[in-house]
């Protein structure tokens, strides 16, 4: 049997991504992002992003039919993020993908952002589908999960009570005056600093919170810790500032992940999500992973970050694991659970 190629569109927040995988095999992944735009106001403004969206869909849709060498007719599955995300942004999305599904006559997945940033890993490699632990890091959420079948049962351990990781990356960098994203500003400027200058707070790791709340995550307090540091500190060495806030972050994220892998019994984590890209949590996971002897996979950075890849990968699965296709008209979710995998 052919393997389906399957057409994904990713339009959650600041990029227009569009993906194509003929079964777990990436054809295409291109994006048009409009986080430039944003910089300037300091985060994404969802009315920006909207109107970017609108202006860069049909180039992108064309230009992965390009690199993929196909055409429409070609496309054997449509799969868009229904949410969660910003509305508006998430409503472009849908739109083009309910367009093209029904003039190309095709079905039509709508599929949850969460677990196809999970999904993309299985582009990286062609082991059977297996139980792990997903550790899910980006601007706006920071999770972990159980994904016992990525395409129908995902149950979520714990997650962020205020600030995601990312957000926390973005928030310092403002105030270390490093800009937006920061993310991988920090990233860089961290790398030439002393990640044990300054002792900052783990956010609920005390014996208490291991008890009550062992997979959840709070970066608020580390974050003001950060802030107040940095005032009392005139004189401060900026690369060690974030170097030492980049530790707290990676390192309270690996205890809590490792964690949910000891506590489950099962052996394979999998790191995803935007801030899956840092540099410092993809070398120290490998190594405290090696110790532990848990099977760790990242996707490469460029899948890392919002991509349509993504997207096409979790509707591919679907379309292989026979899961039916979204029925008749849906609209956006923004605040669409994790555990809901597919419309």
């Amino acid at each position: 049997m052919m393997q389906p190629i399957v057409l994904g569109i990713e339009t959650s927040c600041d990029e227009t991504a569009i993906g194509i995988v003929r079964g777990r095999t990436l054809l295409a992944n291109v994006i048009a992002s409009s986080v430039d735009e944003h910089a300037r106001f300091g985060g994404v403004v969802p009315e920006i992003a909207s109107r970017a969206h609108l202006e860069a869909m049909m180039p992108s849709i064309e230009r992965a039919l390009k690199d993929a060498k196909l055409s429409l007719k070609d496309i054997d599955a449509i799969a868009v993020t229904a949410g969660p995300g910003l509305v508006g942004a998430l409503l472009v999305g849908v739109a083009a993908a309910s367009g093209l599904a029904l003039g190309l006559q095709r079905p039509l997945y709508g599929v949850n952002h969460l677990a196809a940033h999970v999904s993309v890993d299985y582009l990286t490699h062609h082991d059977a589908l297996k139980p792990a632990i997903a550790l899910l890091v980006s601007g706006g959420h920071s999770s972990l999960l159980q994904v016992n079948d990525i395409t129908q049962s995902i149950t979520k351990l714990g997650a962020t009570m205020d600030d995601a990781a990312g957000e926390a990356f973005d928030k310092i960098a403002r105030v270390l005056d490093l800009g937006f994203p920061g993310g991988p500003a920090i990233d860089r400027i961290a790398k030439e600093g002393d990640s044990a200058a300054i002792d900052f707070p783990r956010g609920l790791t005390t014996s208490q919170d291991w008890q009550d709340r062992p997979y959840d995550f709070s970066f608020s307090g580390l974050k003001t810790a950060v802030a107040r540091y940095i005032e009392a500190t005139p004189h401060h060495i900026r690369r060690d500032v974030a170097a030492s806030f980049q530790e707290a972050v990676v390192d309270v994220l690996l205890l809590k992940a490792l964690a949910a892998c000891k506590n489950t019994g099962i052996d394979l984590l999998v790191i995803a999500g935007g801030v899956a890209a840092n540099s410092r949590l993809r070398t120290l996971a490998a190594k405290r992973c090696e110790t532990a002897g848990i099977q760790l996979r990242i996707p490469g950075p460029e899948l890392c970050t919002d991509n349509g890849a993504m997207v096409a990968s979790l509707g591919s699965l679907m379309v292989a694991a026979g899961r039916p296709p979204t029925s008749g008209g849906f609209d956006a979710d923004s605040g669409l659970p994790v555990e809901r995998v597919g419309l």
